[in-house]
């Protein structure tokens, strides 16, 4: 599972190396409440938006990488949130950038 997370790493690697990014004017997010998944028509009509708009790009993978960190999580019993949280307050105990340039 870890390395289906890498590998969606790399395949972000290369999607921001290309500056491939999601078409910032898709505004598929109004449209798909609208859409009726159990027709074929519109189905494929989002299908086919999203792999112009979206499919590979950067923010694709991001979006794989969460995914597939979120299936880790759930297969190991972990509770991401939980972990998240208490990262985040012993983060905001700790100096700006740890005493390091960045």
């Amino acid at each position: 599972m870890l390395c289906l997370i890498h590998s969606e790493v790399s395949e972000a690697l290369e999607a921001d190396r290309k500056e491939h990014y999601a078409v910032k004017s898709w505004n598929m997010e109004n449209n798909i409440s609208s859409l009726d998944f159990e027709n074929e028509t519109d189905r494929l009509y989002f299908m086919q938006e999203f792999q112009v708009a979206i499919k590979n790009s950067f923010e694709d993978e991001l979006a794989d990488i969460i995914i597939r960190v979120l299936d880790l999580c759930a297969f190991k019993k972990i509770d991401i949130e939980k972990h998240i949280a208490l990262k985040m307050k012993y983060n905001s105990l700790r100096e700006k950038y740890h005493s390091k340039k960045y």
